[in-house]
């Protein structure tokens, strides 16, 4: 696409610039911020004309916005799996009582929702569902089964879940995406996971016979699949703009901790760090030449295999700039403080995992080996 920013996109940047410069700050609880940029309209840009409380923009003012975010240092984000991925699913899929009924406390930051797809021992295998919906004498479903690397599913209301409707179906057959309140004391239990970096941003959810509501089924009877694809599609675009000025930060400090250690004066250091520059236009261009595109089936599965190799070499590279004192935490360590890390040490450990959430490195080179280059899929069973 032709990709510029006119007059109109500028002056948008600007009430954007403004608007978070006022209201940014202050260390707010993350539920609390959802709700202050609902009020001002700022969730769900991309929907569209549709009355549901959110302003509309183009294209080229999201990725405006999603860039001004990410640079004012603004909290991390509690409501983007509702307002970026259920969202547009409904939009797409959802009949006019679910829009209705869901899209609006979106818009307002009111209801937050979490993602209920991966299970244990189906690793990145999406149509490895064993979690069943069966349907109820009075017309709703009852869930029973386990999803795991939930992302904020203790702080979610809502978590939406590819679920097999069809006792008799296999793989991506017979299942159901279905619209789930998490609040069902003894049938719905979330388990936060504790990762290197101390946090639990994901969770373990277990259904135990939990409700959910016939009118909630999306798309209807055996249409999860299809829904459930559809929903992937939208993981990549403007997101991916505002990810990399994060990435862009986190260079310029790994950059700046080489010039001030006399890291630099190594040879392979910098090679590295030019490397790790070069490599993050590529992603820049790569999404804005992606950018609103539709039919390219290999694009999100590239853009994954980009971002997710380049942010886990940077925290390999900050953490050798380092030397020995990498290991070394901020803090002495204390009982009560145990696992004091600081923002370098924090970004090594996480990325660890960037490149097996949301999709592992091995699923993304089959999609683009099936889908784009036209070879033969890959034996099941492992045949």
């Amino acid at each position: 696409m032709d990709f510029a920013f006119g007059e109109e996109d500028e002056s948008f940047r600007t009430e954007a610039r403004s608007w978070l410069a006022g209201h940014a700050g202050g260390g707010r609880e993350r539920r609390a911020w959802e709700r202050v940029l609902g009020k001002a309209g700022w969730i769900g840009l991309g929907w569209g004309e549709g009355g549901y409380g959110n302003r509309t923009a183009t294209l080229t003012q999201q990725v405006v916005w999603a860039e001004e975010y990410a640079r004012s240092g603004a909290p991390p984000r509690s409501g983007h799996i509702g307002e970026k991925l259920l969202a547009p699913t409904l939009l797409a899929h959802g009949s006019a009582e679910q829009k209705a009924r869901f899209l609006p406390p979106i818009a307002s930051g009111e209801e937050l929702w979490c993602q209920g797809y991966s299970e244990p021992e189906a690793g990145s295998d999406l149509a490895g569902v064993r979690t069943r919906a069966e349907r109820a004498p009075d017309g709703s479903y009852r869930i029973t089964g386990q999803k795991i690397w939930t992302s904020l599913a203790h702080e979610a209301d809502w978590c939406f879940v590819l679920a097999r409707t069809d006792p008799d179906s296999r793989r991506h057959h017979g299942l159901g995406f279905l619209l789930v309140p998490m609040d069902q004391p003894g049938r719905v239990e979330v388990r936060p996971i504790r990762q290197l970096t101390g946090t639990s941003d994901f969770n373990e959810v277990f259904f135990d016979g939990a409700h959910a509501r016939a009118e909630h089924l999306v798309g209807g009877e055996g249409a999860g699949w299809t829904v459930a694809m559809s929903l992937l599609g939208f993981e990549r675009g403007v997101s991916t703009l505002a990810q990399q000025i994060g990435f862009a930060a986190e260079l310029a400090r790994v950059v700046r901790e080489a010039v001030d250690r006399g890291a630099v004066a190594d040879p392979v250091v910098r090679d590295r760090l030019v490397r790790q520059w070069a490599e993050l236009r590529v992603m820049r261009w790569h999404a804005l030449r992606t950018l609103g595109g539709t039919g390219d089936a290999g694009a999100p599965s590239v853009a994954k295999l980009l971002w997710g190799g380049w942010h886990q070499r940077l925290g390999e590279l900050a953490v050798r700039i380092r030397g020995a004192a990498g290991g070394a935490g901020p803090e002495d360590w204390t009982p009560s403080a145990p696992y004091a890390l600081d923002e370098t040490q924090r970004m090594f450990l996480f990325s660890r995992a960037d490149t097996i959430y949301g999709g592992s490195d091995q699923v993304q080179r089959t999609i683009i080996a099936e889908r784009v280059l036209g070879l033969p899929r890959e034996p099941k069973g492992g045949v």
